[in-house]
């Protein structure tokens, strides 16, 4: 790996925090319905990484790609429809059940596998580690890389990790044995800050700090297609539930849909403020994208649209880039959704998607030490890492 200079990353820029003109009515009635029939996504989002060389191009006015189409939530359409009030929501009661101890550096992200049965964990100290969801205990320690970790992402059948390093390669480790695939995934040029698996688990997609974005087959281990995607370094990306689309977004403050069978960006969103977009999650019924921003906010975006219709505050966030997940809890006899993300100052916030309510301040005395950089959600169940190391586990009451 190159040696560089220790200089600030463009994605540790401190901005203002916008106000909160998002609309608060969707259009349409099944936008309340995030999770659909669905169970939450397991898909990694990237997190606080070694510093990455510096770009000459930082502060270069960033404009959307020609021939796709831009939309910006300045230029929202508001829809008069009626829609029965909406209680308030619960309070809702995780606890910090376990502090999962064994990395030697800051721990990247977070995931749980699709069974549910294991926590994956990426680390500054280039090693992968398996956690029992259960009880804690370390199952696998996955070693190979030659720098740090940023993200991880689980097959479909949970036998299947595959991580992405500042070594730019990305390697496919076989779980039940801890063995890695026999070839790495390499081809990009720089920093691998982002992947996912698709769930039918053919295909894989990377985002780096090289600005592509690179479609895998992960059978053959080949690359299938690139795509010129961003202006600055890619920071997130996701599959969409049936794995026809892909999401990419970068510091150049622009969030992409593309067509992953036909390489084309079907759709370009860009927020008013243009804050740099440091993770991107699809929502599980598909129809959403929820994006973290370094101006303190976490979005939920209508894609098809084109337009922004929840913003989440309260927490801070500003110079590392921390993801967001969904999840479930139960009211007045239905299945509700939440946001989770991280903070800087060591929390974790929850909001409930429809109304933005705070639903619980995830800290005090357990909190973090320092930024908490990656979150997942299972049905009563969270799990969280940060920059002190650790990686805790919450569960309801």
């Amino acid at each position: 790996m190159e040696d560089n200079p220790p200089v600030p990353s463009p994605k540790r820029r401190r901005l203002s925090v916008p106000t909160d003109n998002d609309d608060a009515s969707p259009s349409n009635p099944t936008h309340n319905n995030i999770q659909g029939d669905f169970p939450p996504s397991h898909h990694r989002d990237v997190s606080a990484r070694s510093t990455p060389p510096a770009r000459s191009s930082t502060n270069t006015p960033h404009r959307p790609l020609s021939p796709t189409p831009s939309s910006s939530s300045s230029s929202t359409t508001h829809h008069q429809i009626s829609s029965p009030p909406i209680s308030s929501p619960p309070t809702l009661h995780y606890r910090q059940k376990l502090i999962l101890r064994g990395h030697k550096k800051g721990v990247a992200a977070v995931r749980f596998s699709p069974d549910g049965k294991w926590i994956a964990s990426c680390s500054a100290d280039a090693t992968v580690k398996i956690w029992s969801a259960t009880t804690g205990k370390i199952y696998q320690t996955l070693e190979g890389h030659l720098a740090g970790i940023s993200t991880i992402a689980w097959s479909p059948d949970s036998r299947t990790l595959a991580s992405g390093s500042d070594d730019k390669s990305i390697r496919l480790w076989d779980v039940p044995t801890g063995k890695p695939y026999p070839v790495p995934l390499m081809g990009h040029q720089n920093y691998i800050y982002s992947i996912a698996i698709s769930p039918k688990g053919n295909m894989l997609v990377s985002g780096s700090y090289d600005e592509a974005v690179f479609l895998w087959d992960v059978r053959s281990g080949r690359l299938m297609r690139s795509l010129p995607a961003h202006s600055d370094p890619v920071g997130g990306v996701d599959f969409v539930r049936d794995g026809t689309l892909v999401v990419s977004c970068a510091g150049d403050g622009l969030i992409r849909i593309w067509d992953t069978s036909t390489s084309q960006c079907l759709r370009t969103v860009v927020h008013e403020d243009n804050a740099p977009v440091s993770s991107v999650r699809f929502s599980p019924n598909g129809k959403f994208v929820l994006a973290s921003t370094l101006d303190s906010c976490v979005r939920l975006w209508d894609y098809v649209d084109g337009r922004c219709v929840k913003t989440y505050q309260g927490h801070v966030n500003t110079k590392y880039s921390l993801g967001g997940a969904f999840g479930t809890y139960h009211h007045n006899k239905r299945v509700d959704a939440f946001v989770a993300a991280g903070s800087e100052d060591g929390r974790i916030l929850l909001w409930d998607v429809k109304d933005k309510s705070v639903l619980q301040v995830l800290g005090g005395d357990n909190a973090h030490i320092g930024p908490v950089l990656g979150v997942d959600a299972r049905e009563g169940i969270l799990v969280s890492c940060g920059l002190d190391g650790t990686v805790r586990v919450w569960r309801a009451d």
